[in-house]
C-alpha cells in the first residue's frame, strides 16, 4: 500500500466513523497467504512475548484482505473499529515490554516470596522452592496443664540409715552425695527389709544408687565373706550397651572399700571369650543386657545362677518394648530352676501395662514407690489396681527446672531450621551441650557427614562446632570410644537414636532436640531426663510438622506441657553469619518484612549449600536416600493409637524429600537406587539412547516423577510406576506394602500387613544394634 492510498484511508476513516466496512470473501491464494503469516509468526521464538493480543490478530486478519485488494475495497467505507485497536496495541506492548525489563515473567513473579520486590538491584534469590506451596502453621492455644511436680531432694544423709561407714564415706568422698534424694528415702529401706518393689520416679532421681546401696550394704554383710567362687550374687537386667558400662561404673565405685567384692559387665559387641574367661574366675555383682546374658546361659558351661539373691531390672519397660520378652523368660527360667529365694525389683520411670503383668509374675508381695504419687509420702503395698500405668490418663513426672518447648516446621524447612537451631546455641553462644535425637542409624549418619562438611567450616569470629554419633550400628569400641568423649566434653552436639534415651547420665547438657517425635508419651519423657538432672537446669525442643499438631494435646492428656518457639527466630539466627548472605540489598532495620525476606534468602543459600552437598557425588546421594527411606519405614512404626497423627498419608513425599537435600521426587528414587550409571544416564536430558525399550522407559520414569513433585501430594504417581515393568536390579523404595497397595495405609481387606513387617524390622534392627 502506498502512502498516499494510507493516508485517504485514514481521512475517510475520520470522515466516516459511524459506517461498517464491507468486506467480500476470501479467496483461497488469500487465505493461503493468511495461513502462511501466521505460520511465520508462530516460528518466531524471540518475537512471541511481543505477540499482539487477540483482538490485535483478529483485526489484523481482516485489513489484510483489504489491503492486498486495495483497488476492489472501497476506501470511503473502513470503520473506526479497525484503526481503534491498531492505536490499542503499542500501550500493552509497552507495558509487557516493561514487565519483561524486569527480568520476570507472570510466572515468576508468582512464584517469588512475599517480601520480594521486583524494582530492586541485582539479581534475584529465588526463595519459592523452600518457602512457596508449603501448609500453614495454625496458631496454638496451649492446653491448660496441670503438671506433675516431684520433690527431688531430701534433708536426710545416708548416714541414718544404719549403712557401713566405709559405704557412707565412699557414698561422700567417692561419688559426692550425703544426703538422700526422695526416691532413695523411700527405697533403700524398703529393700533393706527384704521387700521386692516396683519403682517409679522421674529420669535423674537416683534410682542407680536405690538399688545399688541395699545390694552392696546385704553383700558386705554376708559371713563368712563372699568370694570370687560363688558366682554371680546379684544380676541386673538394662536395655543398652551404654546404661550397663555406666551401672558397672557406680558399681565399682560402690565396692571400692570391699574388695572381696567383684562386679563384671556382659554386653553386646564385646569379645565372647574375654567374657567367658571372667565367668570362670567369678564375678559377684553381674550387670548385662538380655541378649547377651542367655547367649552365655546357651553356650557357657561356668554359668550357675545356684546362688543369685537379688534380680533387678532397670528400665524395666523398655526392656520389655524392645523385644526381650523372649529372653527375659529364658533368664527367669534359669535362675527359677537353680536358684534359691532371690529379691526382685523393677524401676523406671515409666511403667507400662506389659511391666504390671511382668510383676505380677515375677515379684512376690511388693511394695510400690511412687515419688510422684502426691498421696504416696511412704511406700505401699502394691496391689493389681495401682499396677495399672498404661492407661491413656497416666501422669508423667519431668524434672522441675526443665523447660519444654516445640516448632512447628515444614518438611521442607526441618533441614535448615535444624542447621539454624544448633548453630544458634553451640555456634554462636558458648557453653552449651546438645543431644539430637533421631529415628534411625541411617538418618544420624547421613546428618553427622552432611553437617560436617557444611557447617563446620573454619571461622575466626565463633567457635567450630564438634559433632559426634551414637547408635546401635556401630563398633563397641566406637560406641564406648564416642559416650566417654561426650561425657567429658564441655560442649558439642552428639546426633543418636533412642539407644542413649535410657539411663544415660550425660554431664552438663543443656538441650534435648527431638528431630522426630517419639513413639509414646513415656518415650518423650526418657528422651528429655537426659538434662536436667539432679536438679539442673535444662532444655528441650520438639520438632513438628503442622499436621502432627495433635501430639501437642497427646502430650498434654499425659501432664506435659509444651511453650511454643517460632520458626522465624530460629531461622534468624542466619543474620549473624554473612557466609549465607543473600544477593539482596535488604535493610534490616528499614521494616519487619525486609528482614523476613533476608531470612528467607539466607535460609535458601543454606539449603541451596546442602544440596549442593548431597549431590556433589554418588556416595552422599546415596546415604541421603537411604536416610528418607528409614525415615519413611520409621514414620509407619508409630503404634495404632497414634496413626491419627503420624500416617505415611499424610506425609508430603517431595517435601520429606526436601528435608533430606534432594532434589528428585521420591518416586524416582525407587527407580534409580539399582546403579549409578543408569542413574546418571537417566537425570540427563540429553543423553538419549537409541534403544526404543530404554527410551518408553525413561518417558514413563519422567512422567511419574512430574506427578510426584514437590507441589503435588506426592502419592499421584505410585499406581502408574507399579504398571511400569522395573528392572531386576532395581531396588522398591518401600518394600512390603498391604494388599491395598497405598503406601502406609491398610489393604481393603486387610490390615496392611506389609507396613507391619517394616515395621518389624524397624524394630528389630534397634534391638540388635543394642
Amino acid at each position: 500500500m502506498s502512502s498516499n492510498d494510507q493516508l485517504s484511508l485514514n481521512i475517510h476513516t475520520e470522515t466516516f466513523p459511524d459506517v461498517a466496512p464491507r468486506r467480500k470473501p476470501l479467496s483461497g491464494q488469500e487465505k493461503w497467504l493468511l495461513k502462511k503469516q501466521k505460520a511465520g509468526k508462530r516460528k518466531a521464538g524471540p518475537e512471541m512475548r511481543s505477540m499482539p493480543s487477540f483482538k490485535q490478530r483478529k483485526t489484523e486478519e481482516e485489513e489484510a484482505p483489504i489491503i492486498s485488494k486495495q483497488d476492489q475495497a472501497p476506501p470511503s467505507k473502513t470503520s473506526p473499529t479497525v484503526t481503534t485497536p491498531q492505536e490499542a496495541p503499542p500501550t500493552k506492548t509497552k507495558k509487557k515490554k516493561k514487565r519483561e525489563g524486569g527480568g520476570q515473567g507472570r510466572g515468576e513473579q508468582k512464584n517469588r516470596g512475599a517480601g520480594e520486590k521486583a524494582g530492586h538491584e541485582g539479581g534475584f534469590i529465588k526463595t519459592s522452592s523452600l518457602f512457596n506451596h508449603n501448609p500453614d502453621i495454625p496458631d496454638l492455644e496451649r492446653p491448660v496443664v496441670s503438671e506433675v511436680k516431684e520433690k527431688v531432694f531430701t534433708t536426710d544423709s545416708f548416714s541414718n540409715l544404719g549403712l557401713h561407714p566405709h559405704l557412707v564415706a565412699t557414698l561422700e568422698k567417692v561419688l559426692g552425695v550425703s544426703t538422700m534424694t526422695s526416691v532413695q528415702k523411700q527405697t533403700i529401706p524398703a529393700l533393706m527389709s527384704g521387700r521386692d518393689a516396683v519403682v517409679r520416679s522421674q529420669t535423674g532421681s537416683g534410682k542407680t544408687l536405690s538399688y545399688g546401696i541395699p545390694i552392696v550394704q546385704s553383700l558386705q554383710a554376708v559371713l563368712p565373706k563372699i568370694q570370687r567362687a560363688d558366682g554371680p550374687l546379684a544380676l541386673i537386667l538394662v536395655p543398652t550397651r551404654e546404661l550397663a558400662q555406666q551401672s558397672f561404673q557406680i558399681f565399682q565405685k560402690l565396692v571400692k572399700p570391699f574388695t572381696w567384692i567383684v562386679p563384671g559387665v556382659l554386653m553386646g559387641g564385646e569379645k565372647r571369650k574375654a567374657e567367658k574367661a571372667r565367668l570362670r574366675k567369678g564375678i559377684n555383682i553381674l550387670v548385662s543386657t538380655p541378649g547377651r546374658l542367655v547367649d552365655h546361659i546357651n553356650n557357657t558351661l561356668n554359668m550357675v545362677f545356684s546362688s543369685v539373691q537379688w534380680l533387678v531390672l532397670d528400665e524395666a519397660d523398655r526392656i520389655l518394648d524392645m523385644g526381650f520378652e523372649k529372653d527375659l523368660t529364658v533368664i527367669l527360667n534359669s535362675l527359677n530352676s537353680n536358684g534359691p529365694s532371690r529379691q526382685n525389683v523393677l524401676l523406671s520411670a515409666t511403667l507400662t501395662n506389659d511391666l504390671a503383668r511382668l510383676s505380677d509374675v515375677c515379684l512376690k508381695d511388693p511394695v510400690s514407690v511412687q515419688v510422684s504419687d502426691p498421696n504416696a509420702s511412704e511406700v505401699t503395698p502394691s496391689t493389681g489396681s495401682s499396677t495399672q500405668p498404661g492407661s491413656q490418663s497416666e501422669s508423667f513426672s519431668v524434672p522441675e527446672a526443665l523447660k519444654q518447648h516445640m516448632v512447628l516446621v515444614p518438611s521442607k524447612l526441618r533441614l535448615v531450621c535444624l542447621a539454624s537451631f544448633i548453630m544458634e546455641k553451640c555456634k554462636f553462644s558458648e557453653g552449651n551441650k546438645m543431644i539430637v535425637f533421631m529415628a534411625s542409624c541411617e538418618a544420624v549418619e547421613f546428618l553427622l557427614s552432611l553437617f560436617k562438611s557444611v557447617l563446620c567450616g573454619s571461622s575466626a569470629k565463633h567457635q567450630p562446632l564438634k559433632f559426634l554419633r551414637l547408635h546401635g550400628n556401630m563398633k563397641q569400641e566406637e560406641r564406648t570410644e564416642v559416650y566417654e568423649e561426650f561425657s567429658v566434653s564441655k560442649s558439642g552436639v552428639l546426633l543418636c537414636t533412642d539407644v542413649a534415651a535410657r539411663g544415660l547420665d550425660l554431664p552438663q547438657v543443656t538441650w534435648i532436640v527431638q528431630y522426630n517425635p517419639p513413639i509414646s508419651a513415656a518415650e518423650y519423657v526418657h528422651r528429655v531426663g537426659r538434662t536436667a538432672r539432679i536438679g539442673a537446669e535444662g532444655n528441650s525442643l520438639l520438632f513438628l510438622t503442622p499436621a502432627e499438631t495433635a501430639y501437642i494435646d497427646e502430650l498434654a492428656n499425659h501432664n506435659i506441657s509444651l511453650s511454643e518457639m517460632k520458626l522465624y527466630d530460629i531461622l534468624s539466627t542466619l543474620m549473624q553469619d554473612d557466609a549465607y548472605k543473600g544477593r539482596g540489598k535488604y535493610h534490616s532495620k528499614s521494616s519487619s518484612s525486609a528482614l523476613q525476606q533476608e531470612v528467607r534468602e539466607r535460609a535458601t543459600v543454606l539449603q541451596t549449600e546442602f544440596e549442593n552437598a548431597v549431590h556433589a557425588n554418588q556416595e552422599t546421594l546415596q546415604g541421603a536416600k537411604k536416610a528418607l527411606q528409614s525415615f519413611l519405614r520409621s514414620y509407619t512404626a508409630y503404634p495404632t493409637a497414634l496413626k491419627h497423627i503420624f500416617h505415611i498419608r499424610s506425609l508430603h513425599l517431595g517435601h520429606a524429600a526436601k528435608s533430606f537435600g534432594l532434589r528428585d521426587a521420591p518416586q524416582s528414587l525407587s527407580s534409580h537406587t539399582g546403579s549409578g550409571a543408569r542413574r546418571g544416564s537417566s537425570s540427563s536430558k540429553h543423553n538419549r539412547t537409541a534403544d526404543k525399550a530404554e527410551m518408553k522407559l525413561k518417558l514413563k520414569r519422567r512422567e511419574a516423577s512430574l506427578l510426584t513433585s514437590e507441589f503435588s501430594s506426592g502419592l499421584d504417581g505410585i499406581d502408574l510406576q507399579n504398571t511400569e515393568k522395573k528392572p531386576k536390579d532395581s531396588v522398591p523404595f518401600l518394600s512390603g506394602r498391604g494388599r491395598g497397595g497405598g503406601a502406609g495405609g491398610r489393604g481393603r481387606g486387610g490390615r496392611g500387613g506389609g507396613w507391619r513387617g517394616e515395621r518389624g524390622n524397624f524394630r528389630k534392627g534397634s534391638r540388635e544394634g543394642q
